[in-house]
């Protein structure tokens, strides 16, 4: 079993980092003491693969000394476990703008001390941590996105950030999804709703999906959103954005918005992306369509 010690200079982003790490599926634990580092190996070890990646974020705050520190992370080689340390840091200037903006106290401030001091002074104490680490992340002029990407990149299997991709098809009668990010418009399509046979279907159905997707504005339709989000895809995966979410729209979140929904799921899973189709709206009745 493996440790990720995440450590570094108080206001260089550490806490950030661990809700990264925790979109990565690592067990994260902010500020324990060093004293209970052993036992809190024993017991993730004793969870028999419950907590199969740990990240335990810690500062100067958690330690009684560096010694503590190094002689506890050395014990967790008694029971089989590694550690790997990760270390951010940012110019002291950046540091300093970030207390002022956030009106924190530094934890190392003391009466009569400026918060420069106090950064420098906790420079001096991290020294010989820094020196130890195997990761090193200068978060000065790096932006979340950014960060989020440099954590993947490190510990994301593939070393690439996922991005999530939820489709709902919806009805606009019952309101546009609260979570979406781009919201789709598809009531210009022909609406099965008014073919007999049709009504009582519902876009998942093949025979309302051909009647909706094999018209020829459907077809050019598709081709040109498919493009457009292939295009944003990697731009978003390179802001950091964390998911995605399409929503697309016809009267009744039954017909149209479904069979369109459907096509642009099977699209992105064709192509390898992680989505799945959210059908909102399709056990209402006394829709059109």
């Amino acid at each position: 079993m493996e440790f990720l010690i995440v450590t570094g200079l108080s206001g260089a982003g550490k806490t950030q980092a661990a809700h990264y790490l925790e979109d990565l599926d690592y067990y994260c634990v902010d500020n324990m003491p060093t004293a209970l580092l052993y036992p809190f190996a024993e017991f993730c070890i004793a969870s028999r693969g419950r907590f199969k990646k740990v990240a335990l974020v810690t500062d100067t705050r958690a330690w009684e000394s560096l010694d503590q520190l190094f002689s506890a992370l050395e014990s967790l080689r008694a029971l089989d476990c590694s550690f790997r340390i990760l270390f951010l840091e940012a110019p002291v200037a950046a540091v300093v703008r970030r207390y002022k903006e956030t009106r924190r106290p530094h934890p190392l401030a003391e009466e009569g001390m400026t918060i420069q001091d106090a950064i420098h002074r906790e420079i001096e104490l991290l020294q010989p941590v820094r020196e130890r680490a195997d990761y090193i992340i200068d978060t000065g002029r790096t932006t979340l996105g950014q960060l989020h990407n440099k954590i993947c990149a490190l510990f994301a299997e593939g070393g690439e950030a996922t991005l999530p991709i939820n489709i709902i098809a919806f009805g606009y009668k019952y309101g546009i999804p609260m979570e979406a990010d781009l919201v789709l418009d598809v009531r210009f399509l022909p609406n099965p709703f008014y073919v007999e046979e049709l009504a009582p279907l519902s876009g998942l159905d093949q025979p309302v999906s051909e009647y909706v997707m094999n018209s020829s504005d459907a077809s050019e339709y598709m081709e040109m959103l498919t493009s457009f989000l292939d295009f944003q895809l990697p731009r978003f995966r390179a802001e950091g954005k964390p998911s995605l979410t399409v929503a697309v729209g016809c009267t009744g979140g039954r017909h149209r918005s479904v069979a369109v929904a459907r096509a642009l799921t099977d699209h992105f899973l064709e192509h390898g992306q992680d989505a799945r189709l959210i059908c909102r709206d399709l056990g209402r009745v006394n829709d059109n369509g």
